[in-house]
């Protein structure tokens, strides 16, 4: 019962935010808050929105299979913050953009703007649904059950408590909402992390030197340049994953768009990006240590790598209080990031699809649907309940985000005026092209693409914008 007390004071808090924020917001206030965010509190409050609660489960299971290798992709992401901060972010200032689509618009024309536009509806809605539908089974497995309460109603209470704090103020909101989840996750993770070494009979520092002399603890990768794990494969990924996932997706660049000046919002994301690693090192480092609990017990490691975290929640093997940090840092993570997605794909549908941004009624209805869209995806994977369904979505969203990547790239990169009615073929046809490219790879060589698979997709849509293109009049 206390973690359902704890979970319900914890929205108490939420509710609390955003009845001070909310207070006579309007359109303005919901898409852009006024342009008045402190730079500090949206760079502290991104951390919470770019870990995701899979990524609480997910992150520490890694190292199981690939050691700390992540971090190579993590220092990509750095330099990927940096590119975004200046050289997107200048333009969106420039143009004053409520959303980031709206450059393709002014740049290659209302099709372009369209499809890219319908591009991140697609990827987001069905990419958020999967990440909040896993997170809400998790509790569902080691909460809920046990109160006999069904997860169809745990989905729509969930939805309508997200729903709820940001109808009003929308990003405004969500900016002191996200800081509040961010340091709940943060602190979670730390309390954790100091229960796991003090099982262990370790200190601090003997926890820190053990991590660093285990096997698992292995970064760097320059030896093999087949593996996945290679260097230079996942620092480059890191860079266009940040550049495509954050400074081409509306949900992670609206916040960014709050900021007063251009300067602040380049704070911002250089200083989002440094945090960005140390976060991600603890999450590594507490799998590690897992690792070692299991092995100092006698216990078997779990075969599948996300059952690391679940599977020392699951035993009580920590304490009642693992538990509950466990909840707490789960649904902070899971609601900062589903909280900026319903509030991003809200803005998208009012201004980019309907191109009515002050109508404040279409905005209300809007967010109202969007969340009945999200409760309806998430019971739909619920009652498929298939994996390979569910990694097939995962794949799809990943596809969509290249030709996102090759458009930008084209109209900054270039001065050529696409034909913009062959652009939503464009975008179309390049995730085909990959797919078909990546089979058949795989059939004669045994190679599958990872993360490079972004590149090549942004680069092939790139190459067919330029071939069907033609020089602009000075």
């Amino acid at each position: 019962m206390i973690i359902i007390a704890t979970i319900l004071a914890y929205f108490c808090i939420l509710l609390l935010i955003s009845r001070i924020t909310g207070h006579k917001a309007d359109n303005d206030a919901f898409f852009r808050a006024n342009r008045q965010s402190p730079w500090y509190l949206v760079a502290f409050g991104m951390i919470g929105a770019s870990i995701s609660g899979v990524t609480f489960v997910s992150v520490p299971g890694m190292v199981l299979l690939s050691d700390m290798t992540y971090m190579q992709t993590c220092l990509g992401f750095v330099f990927g913050y940096f590119a975004v901060a200046y050289l997107l972010l200048p333009v969106y200032y420039r143009l004053k953009l409520t959303t980031i689509y709206s450059y393709l618009q002014t740049r290659l024309g209302n099709y372009s703007y369209k499809t890219g536009a319908s591009f991140f509806l697609l990827s987001k809605i069905t990419g958020s649904a999967v990440r909040f539908y896993v997170v809400c089974m998790i509790l569902q497995r080691f909460v809920l059950d046990a109160y006999g309460i069904p997860f169809p109603f745990t989905v729509v209470a969930l939805v309508a408590l997200i729903w709820f704090y940001t109808r009003r103020g929308g990003i405004r909101t969500l900016v002191l909402t996200d800081t509040f989840q961010t340091l709940c996750m943060l602190l979670a993770l730390i309390l954790i992390i100091y229960k796991v070494v003090d099982t262990l009979g370790m200190s601090l520092p003997e926890a820190v030197q053990a991590i660093v002399n285990d096997s698992h603890s292995r970064i760097f990768v320059f030896d093999d340049w087949v593996s996945k794990q290679n260097f230079w494969k996942q620092f480059l990924s890191g860079i266009f994953i940040v550049i495509v996932m954050t400074g081409l997706d509306q949900d992670m660049m609206q916040k960014n768009l709050t900021c007063k000046t251009l300067r602040e919002a380049q704070k911002d994301m250089c200083t989002y990006g440094f945090a960005f690693v140390p976060a991600n090192l603890l999450f590594l480092s507490l799998g590690v240590l897992l690792m070692m609990y299991f092995n100092s017990i006698g216990q078997a490691l779990p075969d599948v790598p996300d059952n690391l975290m679940l599977q020392a929640v699951a035993g009580r093997q920590l304490g009642t209080l693992v538990v509950i940090l466990f909840t707490i840092g789960i649904v902070a993570a899971c609601f900062s990031s589903a909280d900026s997605a319903l509030t991003a794909l809200t803005t998208t549908y009012c201004v980019d699809i309907c191109n009515r941004p002050k109508d404040e009624k279409l905005r209300k209805q809007a967010h109202i649907g969007v969340s009945i869209v999200f409760i309806l995806f998430i019971l739909i994977f619920r009652y498929v309940n298939s994996t390979s369904l569910i990694d097939a979505i995962y794949t799809i969203a990943s596809y969509t985000y290249g030709p996102l990547l090759g458009l930008f790239a084209f109209g900054m990169l270039t001065k050529r005026t696409v034909y913009d009615r062959l652009t939503p073929y464009i975008a179309v046809g390049s995730p085909l092209i990959c797919f078909a490219l990546d089979t058949i790879v795989f059939k004669t060589t045994g190679y599958k693409f990872g993360y490079e698979l972004l590149m090549l997709n942004g680069l092939i849509t790139f190459a067919a914008c330029y071939l069907l293109s033609a020089r602009r009049n000075s």
